[in-house]
């Protein structure tokens, strides 16, 4: 069995994360039980979520373990099996976590998904067709659930789950609005992901002035909005949202370093009588398959053209998630493992 490199949390952040909240160790890998398989990662999946895991504060999942593997979506080949469901050969993914190996229970249900290569590349299942474009299509087609012709807005758009909403939202024959950091962001979101419009909030010092970049963008208003940052962009979207208008929420990354992120002005929730709507897509299983295959469908005839960002090698996940929490990918943070 292969000697495993393994990134373990080693202490929790007091503020901001910073890279030595890990450790790096090497392991050797247990010999398979019957029933078990051996699943080699390529690539390793990093996401906003990790950082709340990271810190022990009341949450709506349990706090990564120190000393453990840090958790973490993976997609690789299967190396050695007993387990008659999967071969050697097999291209896989799971929740292999911060490391080049992992050995999965085959039996476990949802643990161990095969995935088809030929049409749809390995890492995308982590991204545009796995947790992410799941993300955009339920808080898109659950709780948003537009009409023909609406506004429908998303912060971080050019990231794994924005992107997937622009295809999404744009196959509903909805106005898309996108909201992202930089120039560059926006002219991708325009260019290659078919927003209509994409508002750069780095041009904007505080929420009154990126608000009224929203109303020039956004002239009829927003009906949905789906939030992934939190902080001054929900404060700057919230006037600007039409009566009974629609927010799904699946990140506040603006607050996930500890600080607070008061709301600036909650009457309008009222007034406007708005659905707000937090969810884990974990909690929404039902919906995976009718989601991936038409994500799948997506990525396949090229309508959602999903980009990357790739860390080589293990050891350069730290900074890599850093980076992510900061805003510095583009496209899915992926760490390539091969």
């Amino acid at each position: 069995m292969p000697v495993n490199q393994q990134l373990l949390l080693d202490n929790r952040p007091v503020g901001e994360a910073i890279a030595s909240n890990f450790k790096l160790v090497s392991t050797d890998t247990p010999a398979l039980q019957d029933g078990q398989v051996l699943v080699r990662h390529h690539f390793l999946s990093l996401d906003p979520y990790m950082r709340m895991r990271m810190s022990d504060s009341k949450s709506y999942a349990a706090p990564q373990a120190l000393g453990e593997v840090m958790i973490g979506g993976t997609a690789g080949e299967v190396v050695e099996s007993r387990s008659a469901k999967f071969q050697v050969g097999d291209q896989v993914v799971g929740m292999g976590g911060w490391q080049q190996y992992s050995v999965v229970n085959a039996e476990q249900p949802g643990a161990l998904r095969k995935v088809n290569t030929t049409i749809v590349p390995l890492s995308h299942y982590l991204g545009a067709v796995g947790m992410p474009g799941v993300t955009a299509y339920y808080g898109l087609v659950n709780i948003i659930a537009p009409k023909v012709g609406q506004t429908l807005l998303v912060s971080a758009a050019t990231g794994a789950v924005g992107s997937a909403f622009a295809a999404l939202s744009k196959a509903r024959s909805c106005r898309t609005v996108g909201i992202a950091g930089g120039a560059e962001k926006c002219h991708y979101a325009i260019s290659e992901l078919g927003f209509d419009a994409c508002i750069d909030y780095k041009l904007h010092a505080d929420a009154a002035s990126l608000s009224k970049a929203v109303k020039a963008h956004c002239p009829d208003g927003v009906d949905g909005y789906f939030e992934n940052v939190g902080g001054m962009v929900l404060d700057a979207v919230l006037p600007r949202m039409n009566a009974f208008g629609r927010i799904a929420l699946c990140g506040m990354i603006a607050g996930y370093d500890g600080r607070p992120m008061p709301l600036s002005n909650p009457a309008l929730i009222l007034t406007s009588r708005l659905k707000v709507q937090g969810f884990i897509v974990s909690e929404h299983m039902e919906v995976w398959p009718d989601a991936l295959k038409e994500l799948g469908t997506l990525v396949a005839t090229g309508q959602l053209k999903p980009r990357e960002t790739l860390a080589q090698g293990l050891a350069a996940a730290p900074e890599a998630f850093l980076g992510l929490l900061k805003g510095k990918n583009f496209g899915k943070q992926l760490v390539k493992l091969i």
